[in-house]
């Protein structure tokens, strides 16, 4: 077994963890299996993770990662404020619908958490970085367009997380496409509505969607 490195490994460990637990679900998943799917010997596991919390915590990381790198690509600024907004929750939607397995397994993830005692911190720190991930976006958004809130980044962030997450499990249930596309709309032109811009010698100007 070629050798590399500690960090290299345990993403390789995390990314078979992801297709055991997505595939066999986050309970019937285990050690041995997640080695096996890796090509490791159980050894490598166990010197890779100290604690199956610390693989789970891993394991939500990296499945933020992998939608949020896709969501960071799109947000670039475009011609206008409500077309960037909405490419960004297209391209987070994009990956939904190419990934349905992986995003199910994080609302697994959450209820395991939950259900054993001493792994609740987990489901805890799960939501708290999604609520982060949106106010980083937001942020880079708010500098590379030079917009101003007309609330707080957290209180925003914090409502995207909860409606993306709804709409996510939603779509998971009744595989409603059409629907999805819709509620994305509305919560595009949602976010566009609580942006004001600065206008130079004058108030603030809102900026609307378009009709």
């Amino acid at each position: 077994m070629a050798r590399m490195p500690s960090a290299e490994r345990r993403r390789q460990l995390t990314e078979a963890a992801i297709r055991a637990m997505t595939r066999d679900g986050v309970a019937r998943t285990t050690t041995r299996s997640i080695a096996a799917e890796a090509g490791v010997s159980l050894s490598v596991f166990h010197y890779c993770f100290d604690s199956k919390q610390a693989l789970l915590e891993s394991v939500i990381a990296t499945l933020t990662e992998h939608y949020v790198g896709v969501v960071k690509e799109a947000i670039r600024p475009r011609e206008t404020l409500r077309e960037t907004v909405r490419a960004g929750f297209q391209a987070y939607w994009d990956h939904v619908a190419a990934n349905p397995g992986e995003h199910m397994l994080t609302y697994e993830l959450t209820q395991y958490a939950l259900r054993q005692p001493g792994f609740e911190p987990l489901a805890r720190r799960q939501y708290e970085r999604y609520s982060a991930t949106y106010a980083e976006l937001l942020e880079q958004l708010r500098r590379a367009m030079g917009f101003e809130l007309r609330v707080p980044v957290p209180v925003l962030a914090r409502h995207l997380a909860a409606m993306t997450d709804g709409l996510t499990l939603n779509f998971l249930v009744l595989g409603d496409q059409a629907a999805a596309a819709e509620i994305l709309d509305m919560i595009t032109d949602h976010v566009t509505g609580l942006v004001r811009h600065e206008v130079p010698g004058g108030a603030p100007a809102a900026l609307t969607p378009p009709p």
